[in-house]
């Protein structure tokens, strides 16, 4: 497959998984999704670094668990949001994690002057501008006020992408091997999402073959979505690897709209348009300033 094509695939397969979340939400609490997502791409991963021989140990643990914990928190986050929220919304949200970067180099180009390299650019003030102004359209017409509060979740699962994001791009400049990054995320997953249930109940009884259909899809589409992903970047133009994750944005809208009913309107069609457009800017701007720092954005 092509770059361009792993990449499109990748983002269907995610878009999927969100469809699964949300069924799945109805029965399972966040944690839980979140662990057993987790449970399936740690073994799945595990058996992908016995057969490559790749050592689980690591000289960087605490860069680890830097990454790990932001990107399980904000995963968890995001599934919570999937469970109250427009599948297309939700998915939004999660993507502004591109925005939020582009808004920490701004933060470090006011605090840092002309030590933070070009200073500060008037596009990615634009793009950052851009993508606050389509979250407003996108959550304005299509939250209702008991929505609120998984709007706000997931912004901040964007944010925490965000952060997991640059985290990943730092544990890529130390020669960490990506299967070995998975696999300690996926590890935390399983350990966070088992806290975050114990904390707020227990588990969830298994009375129903659909359910644990649900959550072995979640897992292995999240899984082989993340390999496409890794592999569209490793043999493809960034730039344009990068852009097309945004087409997951649309395939949720699709099946948003068809299978869960969710709301049509112009307002929000055009915030999704302003984010995708902010987004893909933060991105060309992001790699023309550290062209090293591109790669896989998962949480």
């Amino acid at each position: 497959m092509t770059p361009a094509l792993l990449m499109a695939t990748a983002s269907l397969l995610f878009a999927l998984m969100g469809v699964a979340v949300k069924l799945a939400s109805t029965r399972y609490g966040a944690g839980e999704l979140v662990m057993y997502r987790s449970l399936v791409g740690l073994v799945l991963i595990g058996v992908v670094m016995r057969l490559r021989r790749i050592p689980m140990r690591t000289p960087v643990p605490g860069m680890h668990m830097g990454r790990s914990v932001s990107g399980t928190v904000s995963l968890a986050m995001w599934f919570y949001a999937i469970g109250g929220l427009p599948l297309a919304t939700a998915t939004t949200l999660n993507y502004m994690s591109s925005v939020w970067i582009a808004l920490f180099l701004m933060g470090g180009a006011l605090l840092l002057g002309p030590r933070a390299g070009r200073g500060l650019d008037g596009r990615l003030i634009a793009t950052v501008l851009a993508g606050f102004a389509g979250v407003t359209l996108v959550l304005r017409p299509t939250i209702a006020d008991d929505q609120l509060w998984h709007g706000l979740i997931g912004l901040l699962s964007g944010i925490l992408s965000a952060v997991a994001y640059l985290q990943i791009t730092a544990l890529g400049r130390v020669g960490e091997p990506g299967e070995r990054v998975v696999f300690y995320f996926s590890l935390a997953g399983v350990v966070v999402g088992l806290a975050i249930t114990l904390a707020s109940g227990s588990l969830t009884p298994h009375t129903s073959w659909r359910g644990v259909a649900l959550l072995l899809a979640i897992g292995t589409l999240a899984t082989a979505a993340q390999w496409m992903i890794t592999r569209a970047y490793a043999t493809g133009a960034t730039l344009g690897v990068a852009t097309l994750q945004y087409l997951g944005i649309g395939f949720a809208f699709v099946f948003g709209v068809w299978l869960f009913n969710d709301p049509v309107t112009p307002l929000a069609l055009v915030g999704m348009l302003l984010i995708v457009g902010a987004g893909v800017a933060a991105t060309f701007l992001r790699q023309r300033s550290t062209p090293a720092d591109a790669g896989p954005t998962e949480s």
